[in-house]
This record gives structure tokens, C-alpha cells and sequence, in this order.
């Protein structure tokens, strides 16, 4: 009995999504095939495998369908990765530019994956690849071509283990349909690469603003924080951390996502975009609080409700943070 080669697409959707925005983009490529799946905060994964012998196109032909549905009904630009698994289909979409799509055949993972860098692959953050590098692993073809001990001895045996199963471009996980993940997102695109640590600070400082104002606006709060960050070379960086209680307090969130930003440790990274998502939300009037005998605090809040107040009626620039001033 022969295995019948997977045809996975990663679509990365260039727009800021509101959940119903999301839920329409779920339903138009349902359309296509029932096997899709939500990547958070602007991706979707399709499993084209079913769908080719009905619309009796190539894999890549069908990929140009969904991006051109997207494009005509939504007005949503998007870039796409097309492999045989899922983590290869989202990697060739990293690799993408805007509009473009990237096809790694069945059998060119491997001549595709070995030139690029270990930060390439999903999971290896700034500290592994330190690591690596520093005995003289840069590329993804080092990794895959030394032994699973000695990447053991260096990383551990569970770490070891899947980054060498990556390395060799196997993923075996399937594409679950499911409704998409309950969360808000703040995304804000660079004008040109920036290296200077004070932008990227003022970066998430607004955009943790205005996560605030968008949980409090749909009386919301959020129990859980993504700082995602993409840079010049279309690799990208997250950091995930659970807030000690639900709020959407822009100071707390502001806090949060700059500590995020900190444990990055980015110095003069090029970074081209940041986004921050907010999950795990419940409706604003199940909050608990932690009392607190500083009256500060309850004069922080009152002056949030008063600011947001005014946003409603002047516009959302009518009150900012003293530190997002011009």
C-alpha cells in the first residue's frame, strides 16, 4: 500500500483580521477543502490533498485560487508556502514575498532546507542558535548531516530529537480543522528595517495601547499575551506569557509586552514588523482584581476610562501616552 504525498499550503495573510474578518477568511477556502486550520494571528494552513482530483488543478494552480478569492472577495493580499508538510508549506511562505507563492516539490526539502540558517526553523530562538553556532552549526544542512548523539550532548535529548527530525523537513502533524483561536491582535509594519532598541520599545508601547483600547472597547480582557516579532530576512521571533491576573489595564499589558520585548534580547536586530495578540479572553464583567491599598492605581483607571471616553467622541489620537507623543 503506497502513501499518498501531502500537498499542504500556508497562506500568509497580509491585514490585521478581526474575528469576523477570520471567520469569513475560514469559510471561503472551506470552500476549497474542508482540512483548514487557523494560524493565529494571520495565517491560515489548507490540505490540498482531497481537494485535487475535484477541481482537477495542480497543487500550485489551487493555491492561486484561494489567493485569488481572497484578493477578489476580501480585498486581502496574501503570500504562500506550498510543501508536503506543514511545517515546510509555513516556512516556504515565510520565504515568500508579498504575493508571491513558493513551491518545494516532493523531494527538494532537503536541497531547499540545508543553505538557509538554523533561525529558520520554527522553535529555534536566539539563545539555540547561539549554541549552535558557536560549535560551528549555521545551516540547516549541518544539523541534519551530525549525529543525533552529539546534537543530544548540546541540547538534550528531547530538543535534540525533534530539531533533527526538522531538520530533515519531517512533520508529520496533520491539519485539524477547528474554528479559529478567540483573540485580538495589534500589528504595526515597519516603513524601512529599524535596528535602534528605543523604536522598538515606542513599537510595543503602542501597540500594547491599543490592545487596551480594543479590550475595553469590546469589554473584554485577556488572560495571555504573544509578542511576535519579523524581521528583515522574513524569520520571525515569538514569546508567549500569561498575565498573573485577566486585565486589560494598558499599564499591566504594556508592562507584559515589554518584558516580552526584553527576554528577545534583539539589541541591533533588523526588525521589519511586530504584532502582539491578546487570548484566553473572557467578558470584562468576570474580572477579579487583586485589591490594592495604592490609591494610584484607582486614579490610573479612572483616568483610562476618562481618556477612553474621549477617544470615542474626538478620535483614537485624542489621548495618547506621554511616551507615544511626537
Amino acid at each position: 500500500m503506497t502513501t499518498r504525498q501531502r500537498h499542504i499550503a500556508h497562506l500568509h495573510l497580509h491585514a490585521a483580521l478581526s474575528e469576523a474578518q477570520c471567520t469569513d477568511v475560514i469559510e471561503l477556502v472551506s470552500g476549497i477543502t474542508p482540512h483548514v486550520q487557523a494560524v493565529p494571528p494571520n495565517a491560515v494552513q489548507l490540505d490540498l490533498t482531497s481537494a485535487l482530483r475535484y477541481f482537477g488543478l495542480s497543487p500550485y494552480d489551487v493555491v492561486q485560487l484561494a489567493k485569488l478569492r481572497l484578493k477578489a472577495l476580501y480585498g486581502i493580499d496574501s503570500s504562500a508556502g506550498l510543501a508536503g508538510n506543514r511545517m515546510l508549506a509555513a516556512m516556504a511562505a515565510d520565504a515568500s514575498a508579498p504575493g508571491d507563492t513558493t513551491w518545494i516539490r516532493d523531494g527538494q526539502a532537503a536541497t531547499w532546507l540545508y543553505p538557509r540558517p538554523v533561525t529558520a526553523l520554527p522553535g529555534i530562538g536566539r539563545a539555540t542558535a547561539e549554541t549552535l553556532n558557536k560549535y560551528g552549526l549555521h545551516t540547516i544542512g549541518q544539523i541534519a548531516d551530525i549525529p543525533v548523539a552529539t546534537l543530544q550532548r548540546l541540547l538534550g535529548v528531547g530538543s535534540a530529537r525533534l530539531l533533527a527530525e526538522r531538520a530533515r523537513g519531517h512533520d508529520p502533524r496533520p491539519v485539524s480543522p477547528s474554528e479559529p483561536a478567540a483573540h485580538l491582535v495589534a500589528d504595526l509594519m515597519l516603513e524601512r528595517d529599524c535596528l535602534d532598541p528605543a523604536q522598538h520599545h515606542r513599537a510595543v508601547l503602542g501597540l500594547a495601547d491599543r490592545i487596551g483600547q480594543l479590550l475595553r472597547g469590546e469589554s473584554q480582557i485577556a488572560g495571555r499575551l504573544t509578542l511576535t516579532v519579523r524581521y528583515a530576512d522574513h524569520s520571525s521571533t515569538a514569546r508567549t506569557r500569561a498575565l498573573s491576573e485577566p486585565t486589560n489595564h494598558s499599564p499591566v499589558l504594556a508592562a507584559t509586552s515589554l518584558s516580552l520585548l526584553t527576554s528577545l534580547g534583539l539589541q541591533r536586530a533588523r526588525v521589519r514588523a511586530f504584532a502582539i495578540r491578546a487570548d484566553r479572553l473572557m467578558p470584562a464583567k468576570s474580572a477579579y482584581r487583586q485589591m490594592s491599598l495604592d490609591p494610584g492605581d484607582t486614579r490610573a483607571r479612572a483616568a483610562e476610562a476618562a481618556a477612553d471616553r474621549a477617544r470615542r467622541r474626538f478620535g483614537p489620537e485624542a489621548v495618547r501616552p506621554a511616551a507615544l507623543a511626537d
